[in-house]
This record gives structure tokens, sequence and C-alpha cells, in this order.
């Protein structure tokens, strides 16, 4: 599929992107080749974000030609749209790049040239695709290079690795930049089906007045990974699944699930009912919470022989307010586990069955649930229990289902980082994370990270530590499913 010039139409097509330069901190590694150089060229090369230009920098020595090949042979890799010769040229057009050992005068010089082409309008975008611990460095290189007016920086996770260290960036950041300007990303935010949640929930008359403690039983948001380290263990040893994972994804996907309806569909009415979910949240409890480590994690090029780092986590956590209290939420991620999934699985409250017949069926496959799939191919179901065709009463499990591709409007979705990268161009502050909700997840870690459980070992391709059934019964865990999704039949 060729690229197309037509919007998206989730984004408002009046609403206006001003010119920006992108400085792309990190610009030859990892996360810009699979993710950030295919997802700029798709935005200037649309209507969305036409008028850019990216500064990339990093501490690799290249130049404006080598820093072009580079990003045209990540586009040809990782790039989800085929670009025309014509196409590209565009886009190359718009790249250049300052190696970060030239300096901060370097850096604003290389700014300042790209600003000439856009017009006196020009506001700066600041990517740190960087390591947790360089951050703050490149930081301080902005604040050199007075690249700090008319602009904006998004950072990468972890934002600390526990109350004080998240208090201490926080402040620090605040010395150059003002908390308005900071865009704290999680690219499971910025996915059409965590968006949908928003949309399911509160433009439906049918879901909302039962989204409560009075009908739901209990919540699981399940992430499980089939991926390994992939070559990121200095990271990862000093992280583990809870801080990389659990913290920076599954809370922020939690709050979208349990939040009040705010006032308007507007970043800081959005941004203060998530934080309102987040004080009402539990202190975590270290037995409602299991570790693991999968064999042969200790055995990986760069991990400590005697290494506690959790690849595995799975936990309950209950939030304390009129609507949820008493409800639990599970909680699972971890690494090299069965399958990969992104599921969100909301189970009901089941009804009185006496007036059923024994062996009819009723209850047999557990409770009604409503299941959110947040894979790019976004589904949703919604399971319940009805008659089997015949004499007699026996009831069967059954689901309605809606898939994205059913709309015929798939080729409109952006990629998570495509939105988030916009949205901070325009100021948006809805589907990131903000400095006083991140601290208060560190705060209701603490006891957690301070007397953490010990690490249970599990094997390659499994769900995880046995230990996970006690933690939900007597509940049980969606994943594995008992049943595939459907494909819509052609």
């Amino acid at each position: 599929m060729t690229l197309s010039s037509d919007l998206p139409s989730r984004v408002n097509p009046s609403e206006h992107t001003t010119p920006h330069v992108v400085v792309l901190f990190g610009a030859v590694g990892d996360l810009a080749r699979r993710k950030l150089i295919p997802g700029m060229a798709h935005l200037a090369l649309s209507s969305l974000a036409p008028d850019i230009r990216i500064v990339g920098t990093s501490l690799e020595e290249h130049d404006d030609e080598s820093f072009r090949a580079f990003a045209k042979i990540a586009y040809n890799e990782f790039g989800s749209r085929a670009l025309t010769p014509d196409q590209w040229d565009r886009f190359e057009s718009k790249l250049s790049y300052v190696p970060q050992s030239a300096g901060p005068k370097a850096l604003a010089k290389a700014v300042l040239d790209a600003e000439k082409s856009l017009g006196p309008d020009v506001r700066r975008l600041h990517y740190l695709s960087v390591p947790p611990r360089a951050a703050l460095s490149v930081v301080h290189m902005l604040g050199e290079a007075e690249l700090v007016d008319r602009s904006r920086i998004i950072m990468e996770k972890p934002f600390g690795t526990d109350l004080a260290s998240a208090v201490a960036l926080n402040a620090e950041l605040h010395e150059t930049f003002a908390e308005d300007q900071i865009f704290r990303i999680d690219h499971f935010l910025g996915k059409e089906p965590a968006q949908n949640i928003l949309a399911f929930r509160f433009a439906n008359g049918l879901f909302e007045p039962i989204w409560n403690r009075n009908f739901i039983d209990h919540v699981q948001i399940d992430i499980p990974e089939t991926l390994g380290l992939d070559r990121r263990a200095q990271f990862y040893e000093s992280t583990g699944a809870y801080k990389d994972m659990v913290v920076t994804h599954l809370f922020q996907v939690l709050a979208f699930m349990a939040m009040e309806p705010p006032t308007a569909l507007e970043p800081i009415a959005i941004s203060e009912e998530k934080n309102k979910v987040f004080r009402s949240m539990r202190p975590l409890v270290p037995d409602n919470v299991v570790r693991g480590q999968y064999i042969g994690y200790r055995d990986e090029e760069g991990v400590a022989p005697e290494s506690d780092t959790d690849t595995f986590v799975a936990l309950k956590c209950e939030i304390d307010n009129w609507r949820w209290a008493g409800v639990p939420f599970y909680l699972r991620t971890g690494k090299k586990l069965a399958e990969g999934q992104r599921i969100i699985s909301i189970a009901f409250r089941e009804p009185p069955k006496s007036m059923f017949p024994q062996g009819s069926g009723v209850g047999a496959h557990g409770p009604d649930h409503l299941t959110f799939d947040l894979a790019d191919a976004s589904k949703v179901s919604l399971s319940f229990y009805g008659k089997r065709p015949g004499p007699g009463m026996k009831l069967d499990k059954l689901s309605m289902q809606f898939a994205l591709h059913e709309t015929g409007r798939e080729g409109d979705v952006l990629e998570a980082y495509e939105r988030l990268i916009l949205d901070a161009m325009r100021g948006d502050h809805t589907l990131f994370t903000t400095a006083e909700g991140i601290e208060r997840l560190w705060e209701v870690s603490a006891t957690l990270l301070q007397d953490p459980p010990p690490v249970r070992l599990y094997s390659p391709g499994t769900w995880g530590p046995n230990a996970i059934h006690q933690l939900i019964a007597p509940h049980a865990w969606r994943l594995p499913f008992e049943r595939a999704w459907r494909d819509k039949k052609k």
C-alpha cells in the first residue's frame, strides 16, 4: 500500500500542526530504527505534520549522508507503508545529523539551520531515545545549547526506579523544563485499542451504568511476552518486569479502566481522573505479588550469576474508592511466556442459578466476560450464556465479537509512536504520564520494593510460576483462552 495523503479519520483535519524541528537523541539506536524514523516519515509525508525537519544526534559519528542511508535501511526494514522513490527523497531531504561529541553549540547551530526552512513560528520537539542514565545529561545539554524555549521534550521510561529517584528526577527536570513541556511516553496508551476503552466506556449507555463494584467481580490486565532480553541485560538487571512494565504500562492501562468520567475529553481533565485512581490505590502488599524468573536467565550475557531480577510478575491490586472497593485487579506480565498477548478481561458478577436444573451448563465456563484485545488488530468480545438449540434447558457459552478490520478503516490507524509524537507536537498530554501520577505509583510500590518476595523459577514457554493460581483463586486466569478469536467469514 502506498502512502496516502488522506488524514486518518480519528485525527481532526482542521487541527493544524505547527512547523517543528524534531531533535532525535539516540537517532541510530534500536527504537529509532524500528519505530521513530518510520513513524516520523509517515507524519512528514502525510497531511498530519508535513512541516517538520529532523536533526538526528547520538554518540556515533555520522554525517548527513550516512544518517540518511541508515534511515533508509531502517524504513525499508520496519516501515509499514510502501514509499515511492519520490516520497523517500522528500523525507530524506528533511534529515540532518550532528554527533553529540560536537557539543551544544554545534547542536544549536544544526537546529537553527533547520528552523530557517520552516518559517517564523517553528517549535522544537526533543525526543530522548536514550538510556535512563543518559537522560539528564541530554537535558543539561539542551539547556547549555539554549534550545529550551519554544520546545517540548519526550522522555522514555522508566521514570525513576523508586519514589526517591522519581522525585529527584522530576525535580532536576523542572530546573530546565516546565511540567507542561515534559511528555513522559507510554506507547501502550498510544495504541488505538487502548484509546477505544474511553470510547467504549463513556460513549455507550449500555456499559457505564454497570462499570462498578455492584456488577463487576474482578478485572484482569494480562500482557505476557514471548521475547527474552533481546540484548538488554544491562538495562533489565537494573529494572526487572515490575519496574519496566507494571509501573509504566499496566498501571496506566488500569487507570483508563478505572477512572471516573472526565468533565471533558481534554488532557487536564483526563489526567486528573487518572491521578485520582492512583491516589485511591492501596499500597501493594508483598503477599499479593508473585515474582518469577525464567530458567536460564542467569546464563544470559551480562546477567549476574545470583541475580534476583524478576522477569515475571503477577499481582493483586485494590482501588479503595466508592466505585471499586472490594474489586480486585489482577495484573500479569513477563518474558518468555507461552504467548504474546495484551488483554483486559472484565468478569461480571454471576446471578443466582437456582432456577436452572442441575446439569444445565450454566456457570460451567465461568462468569460473563468483556474482553479487550489491545494488540494492533484490535478486538472486543462479550461472552455470555445462551440456550443450546433443541429440547430441554442446556446452556452454552456464546460470544459477540468485534474486530477493527470489520470497520474497513484499519488503514486509518496511526501506530502508537506516530500518534504520541503528533500529540506532543500539538501539546496534548492526554496519553502521557504526569509527575504527580508517576510519583504516586512509586509511593504505592514502596513496601514491595523494600521487601520483595523471592523470585520463583519458571520454564520458558509456560505461563509463569505455579503460585499465580493461588494468587487469583477462586478465580482463574483468562489466558490461555479456551476459545480462539473468530475471524470474520468472507
